[in-house]
């Protein structure tokens, strides 16, 4: 037969020898195992592309489905963010082809990997995240704030992100200001001062005084046009993922549509101002409760005059927490000011339904009256019973300088299906918390001399190195990676936080270890149900 080659008796076994009859002798002929097992995989190749394009073809009228339901959704605006995307992707891929012929021109080694990626490196998608506007900034700023989900050469580069924009004329503000209120504007606020406070990518800020009581006020306004935008981009982002995972089935286990899912989530939770402001009366709630409403505040939020686009706030007067000087102006003993802020945001990790994820000195603030102002509530986290059983271990961990238990909260935390040997991963560690004392701080000290009088005014500042504390932090990631361990991103906020503090503690209170002195409540030392009064 002319396929006898591949033939195979019922009895055959791959190491015994087969009798053929060829060209009338016998001849002990003993066949290969290798070509059966190539048969055998080439088989299970078979069943497997089979199921996989069964797999598929069930899940295709969902992906259609989807598909078209999220066009749906987009509308008209979707072709004119298409346009505008295009147009980045151009600006952005000319600065690449001319780096390319510098870096031809000049060099005989051949092309930095940088180059070699092309659009796709961390450079040039963050350049291209910058033009393409908001939501792509907002995008790049989650994967600055998330090592837990993206590659440490992105999350680096991300750091560079800036949320800065031009302000949008004064006449535009009032537009959106008479749509939301359903007033005349005069009718709310006695008077709006036309140029911003601050503007980013999302909204700006106007102050203001209320009409009738005669308050100081803050006006955080959506930027015109903003909420499309996002709906357009971060549908296509998901429409982009979904197929993705359509046409390469292993990527579900990285959970791609998951993360996608959790992006779109928290950004559109930041353009809906209601939210926010549920956030800063939560935190309120909980000053109320504990009793600290004395020590620490966060702006009132005026509820007749905010709507989901127009957030209303009481104006805090006060200087970031890094201003040495300032402060002093305002209290007799700055340290006393970092040790209030600690207990409330520690307290608060437990006591609120959401904590404050962006503490940086911007955000945080010694009041005139000498309360600590919690300002911005856009960015929260949100705790899991699970990952503060595991959290409240690491911190204390952290505090007597145990490595093993840090390294068991770590595993508790993360989701892995390995066994970690904790004694090795608690040396590594160990090796990485002991870089902490090493880090550069620069503090910068300015004096200047009064014309009139012999007195010198003394302002010190400390700058945040933020590539340094983000390095400490991947370092904690890439090693417990290693171990394959995966953080919720809750964990990243946190410890985020908790650096931000480390560097106030350099400023205000260089002798104090924030989580080992005796005046600092670690949440742990104060559990109750506080989170019970806000059901």
């Amino acid at each position: 037969m002319a396929i006898s080659v591949i033939r195979v008796p019922l009895f055959y076994h791959p190491q015994l020898p087969v009798a053929r009859n060829v060209s009338g002798g016998l001849r002990k002929v003993k066949y290969r195992s290798k070509r059966f097992t190539l048969l055998a995989q080439y088989s299970q190749t078979q069943d497997l592309f089979s199921s996989r394009l069964q797999n598929s073809i069930e899940n295709l009228p969902k992906l259609v489905e989807d598909i078209v339901q999220t066009s749906i959704n987009t509308g008209p605006r979707g072709v004119l963010r298409l346009a505008q995307g295009i147009q980045a992707f151009v600006g952005v891929g000319g600065e690449w082809l001319a780096d390319v012929s510098k870096s031809t021109s000049s060099s005989s080694t051949g092309l930095p990997t940088q180059l070699q990626l092309g659009l796709l490196s961390p450079l040039y998608l963050r350049r291209l995240f910058e033009r393409m506007g908001a939501t792509y900034i907002k995008l790049g700023q989650f994967i600055a704030s998330a090592p837990t989900l993206f590659p440490q050469e992105y999350v680096s580069e991300f750091q560079n992100c800036f949320d800065r924009a031009p302000a949008v004329p004064f006449e535009e503000i009032k537009t959106i200001l008479l749509e939301d209120l359903g007033k005349p504007i005069e009718s709310v606020y006695e008077y709006v001062d036309p140029t911003p406070l601050a503007s980013a990518s999302i909204a700006q800020v106007h102050g203001a005084r209320l009409r009738g009581s005669q308050e100081d006020v803050v006006i955080k306004v959506l930027k015109p046009g903003i909420e499309d935008v996002l709906v357009a981009d971060l549908n296509f982002v998901y429409v982009v993922a979904r197929i993705l995972e359509f046409l390469n089935p292993e990527l579900s286990r990285t959970s791609l549509v998951g993360i996608v899912k959790d992006i779109r989530e928290s950004m559109l939770e930041e353009v809906d101002f209601k939210k926010e402001a549920a956030n800063i009366e939560h935190f309120r709630r909980y000053l109320e409760i504990v009793g600290l409403e004395r020590q620490a505040t966060a702006p009132k939020v005026y509820h007749h005059c905010s709507t989901r686009r127009v957030l209303t706030m009481e104006r805090l007067y006060g200087v970031p927490l890094t201003d040495l000087d300032s402060i002093r102006s305002f209290v007799s003993d700055p340290e006393t000011s970092l040790i209030t802020a600690l207990n409330v945001w520690f307290g608060s990790l437990l006591g609120c339904e959401t904590f404050h994820a962006d503490v940086h000195a911007g955000n945080l603030w010694v009041l005139r009256d000498g309360r600590i102002g919690f300002l911005d509530f856009g960015i929260v986290g949100r705790i899991s019973p699970k990952t503060w059983a595991a959290m409240d271990v690491f911190l204390a961990s952290i505090a007597t300088e145990e490595y093993e238990p840090m390294a068991s909260s770590l595993i508790a935390m993360g989701a892995t299906d390995k066994d970690v040997d904790v004694k090795a991963f608690a040396r590594d560690l160990e090796k990485i918390f002991s870089s902490i004392q090493e880090l550069d701080t620069e503090i910068v000290v300015a004096t200047a001399r009064g014309t009139t009088t012999n007195a010198t005014a003394v302002s010190a500042n400390v700058i945040v190195d933020e590539r340094q504390m983000n390095a400490l932090f991947l370092d904690v990631i890439r090693v417990s990676e290693s171990y394959g361990l995966r953080f919720p991103r809750e964990f990243a906020l946190l410890i985020k936080q908790l650096l931000y503090f480390d560097r106030y503690t350099r400023l205000l209170a260089p002798e104090m270890n924030m989580l080992q002195d005796q005046r600092i409540s670690i949440v742990s030392n104060r559990r109750s149900n506080y989170r019970d009064s806000f059901r």
